[in-house]
């Protein structure tokens, strides 16, 4: 089966999907390139690329739609290569990404690719969440706090729970079932003396068969009751 991008990028409300799909494959240049010097990413084969950087990526506004329009902050931990912060600037130009790594060629190449790809949405970070949480400039900055394929939800929680905005700020966080029913028993005792409740959306089918997915998300405890 041949996956097709663009198409799977107007499903999760991509204004221009031909115009990101392209702009995804000048990005998988750069890592291409990058990846003869720096170990970045073992996936840069263009469908493999495409379905489980992307796409993946890419799920959560399916998930989260009012992301696609609303003019929000999101923090991205443990950027990596990019991924996610990368492909919701492109897709989504609404939103402001500060993209955070402890690793400097990580952040390095995130730079380079901003540069590259003419981003103006992105803000890099190459720095620890828990020292920067303690920080006046990310404080209560964001609007969303996400990460993919980083560490486990209780730690990525604690060592950012003052990123959010104070009331309506959330983590998003990427996730298998699996991990997911790893993480939520830890996450009530983490979160036991603070007014936060955290869910999981729907378990859905990344394409082309690359895995099942879900998203681990907190509420706050005054909105826990609301559909």
């Amino acid at each position: 089966m041949t996956f097709r991008l663009a198409g799977y990028a107007a499903l999760c409300g991509v204004a221009d999907p031909e115009g990101f799909a392209g702009q995804c494959e000048a990005l998988r240049d750069l890592l291409v390139e990058a990846n003869k010097t720096v170990n970045l990413t073992r996936i840069t084969e263009p469908e493999e690329f495409a379905v489980k950087h992307v796409a993946d990526s890419l799920s959560i506004a399916r998930e989260f739609p009012e992301l696609t329009t609303g003019y929000g902050k999101i923090a991205d931990i443990g950027c990596g290569a990019g991924f996610p912060s990368l492909v919701l600037a492109m897709a989504f130009p609404n939103l402001r990404i500060t993209a955070i790594d402890s690793t400097g060629k990580k952040t390095a190449f995130v730079e380079r690719a901003v540069a590259a790809l003419g981003l103006r949405n992105v803000r890099v970070v190459h720095g620890r969440s828990n020292e920067l949480n303690c920080k006046p400039q990310f404080r209560h900055q964001f609007d969303v706090v996400t990460a993919r394929a980083v560490a486990a939800a209780p730690i990525i929680y604690l060592d950012a729970c003052d990123f959010i905005k104070r009331r309506t700020g959330r983590f998003i966080l990427y996730k298998t079932p699996q991990q997911a029913a790893e993480d939520l028993p830890a996450l009530e005792i983490a979160c036991r003396k603070s007014p936060v409740i955290w869910r999981t959306t729907e378990v859905f089918e990344l394409p082309g068969g690359a895995g099942q997915r879900l998203f681990l998300y907190s509420v706050p405890g005054s909105e826990a009751g609301k559909p």
